[in-house]
């Protein structure tokens, strides 16, 4: 088997919440679709998140040598296979999209989403915009941006919501909703990300910590301390619940999710 096979499986399967495939399924089934159909839309979008992961640990961009509670892909593989191994997972999630069991226009709209969440527009630019905030204080506003395009490492934003949809065919109110959902509980993500990388152990993360103050980044702590940041991740939290208001007990396992990122601890 390849190495490059072998270093996308080792980051692909090594763990993590699957906090974005959840959130395809959830939202795939709660507009009454085949979550077996929403499989390989879910699967492309771990594969998406996963190499953009395997990146931010290299040299050249965090350098981290832990992910997940062990050497991160570049430290176990070399740089270069970590590097081929995290191209390998893009091109796979468009062929898992490509191949889905689902109605050719729910595929077509499926890749659509996620090229452009993870594109140049999307989370890319939120890597960038995170690599100049390192060496540049960022406002409150430019923060938000920078999570607006790379929140948690990706795409907890509504492209989750979007895929499950799509993978559904659910009508464009529901959409709306999910999205909203979504986007709010990414900020919960990544607040709390921040909050964890000042309270939590390396052993309890899985990765470093102390990392963002050690490289003077701007962040949710910075700019407005430990209690005002639980203070904001309960706001948006508060307002990502709200959005399902409408949407009676078949949203419970949504509200439940919320809840649970809120109060993690790891």
């Amino acid at each position: 088997k390849a190495q490059i096979s072998q270093a996308a499986r080792y980051s692909l399967l090594g763990g993590g919440k699957r906090v974005r495939a959840v959130l395809v399924l959830a939202a795939c089934q709660l507009a009454g679709g085949d979550t077996a159909a929403a499989a390989d839309y879910a699967a492309a979008l771990e594969m998406l998140h996963c190499y953009s992961l395997i990146h931010d640990d290299m040299p050249c961009m965090d350098n981290d040598d832990y992910r997940r509670g062990r050497l991160s892909c570049h430290k176990q593989y070399g740089e270069a296979t970590a590097l081929l191994a995290a191209d390998a997972l893009v091109t796979a999630a468009f062929e898992a999209v490509a191949n889905a069991p689902t109605h050719p226009q729910s595929r077509v709209q499926a890749a659509a989403h996620l090229a452009k969440a993870a594109g140049a527009r999307g989370m890319l630019y939120g890597q960038e915009l995170d690599k100049h905030y390192e060496t540049v204080h960022a406002s409150e506003s430019e923060l938000l941006e920078l999570h607006a395009h790379k929140t948690g490492a990706l795409i907890i934003r509504p492209v989750a919501a979007d895929l499950g949809c799509d993978a559904a065919q659910a009508d464009d109110a529901l959409c709306t909703v999910l999205q909203h959902y979504a986007a709010e509980l990414g900020l919960v993500f990544q607040i709390v990300d921040d909050i964890l990388d000042v309270t939590a152990t390396t052993e309890e993360l899985g990765k470093p910590v102390g990392s963002d103050a050690e490289n003077d980044k701007t962040t949710f702590i910075t700019l407005y301390g430990l209690e005002g940041a639980r203070s904001l991740a309960k706001q948006h939290n508060d307002a990502a619940l709200a959005a399902l208001a409408d949407l009676g007990p078949e949203a419970d396992f949504l509200r439940e999710m919320a809840v649970e990122l809120l109060t993690r601890s790891k």
